[in-house]
């Protein structure tokens, strides 16, 4: 079966992640307070509901206990988010996410039960400066404090080299865990033997103080 998602809130980021959904075909409950904003999201959505989501009586009326995942994403409102929390999780919804505004609010949400705290405004800034500031790396995906996933461009040095060849798990600690050809092909969990061409874009996971370092002599 199809898995059931929930997006509680259809501002800017809720309003995105139903487009998203839409694109993906996966059948998603949109709610939010305002009839206006439900209107604009009648067409995308599978169902759509002016509702207000503190209301206990009118989330169980939704059948929300139903969905798989629900995605909390009025985190500018710290009480709502903090009271809709702790009532699909009551409800015994299988995965609740939620929108943070701050490491206070993340804080209170992880403790009445939240699967999974989002800052989206911290995450892309982080990804934005690590762009700005390494012309080598493209993208850049924090797992924690000090692991991440990050996307970098092959320099000339790694031309037409194995991966067996450039040993970057022994000399860095970081793993090369698949890369893209520059003619757009996906490889992933490579070979010790695939050759890295100039040019291919490699995703590299590991603690950020061996990428950083591999990054600076390896690339």
């Amino acid at each position: 079966m199809k898995k059931q998602f929930a997006v509680l809130g259809l501002g800017r980021f809720g309003g995105s992640l139903v487009e998203e959904f839409a694109n993906l075909d996966v059948d998603v409950l949109a709610i939010d307070r305002n009839q206006e904003v439900v209107n604009k999201f009648g067409n995308l959505a599978t169902y759509v509901v002016q509702a207000n989501a503190v209301d206990e009586a009118s989330l169980k009326g939704l059948g929300i206990r139903n969905v798989d995942h629900a995605i909390i994403s009025f985190g500018d409102d710290i009480e709502a988010s903090v009271l809709v929390t702790m009532l699909l999780k009551d409800m015994g919804v299988k995965q609740v996410w939620v929108k943070a505004v701050n490491t206070y609010h993340q804080k209170v949400l992880e403790k009445i039960g939240a699967d999974k705290v989002i800052h989206p405004e911290r995450d892309m800034a982080k990804r934005i400066a690590h762009h700005v500031v390494s012309e080598k790396i493209i993208d850049y995906i924090e797992l924690s404090k000090d692991y991440s996933i990050v996307e970098i461009m092959a320099s000339r040095k790694l031309n037409n080299k194995t991966l067996f060849d450039l040993n970057i798990r022994s000399k860095y600690g970081c793993n090369i865990i698949g890369f893209q050809r520059r003619d757009g092909e996906m490889v992933i969990s490579p070979t010790a033997h695939e050759i890295i061409h100039e040019g291919d874009m490699l995703i590299v996971i590991g603690h950020n103080r061996d990428i950083n370092r591999f990054e600076e002599e390896g690339v």
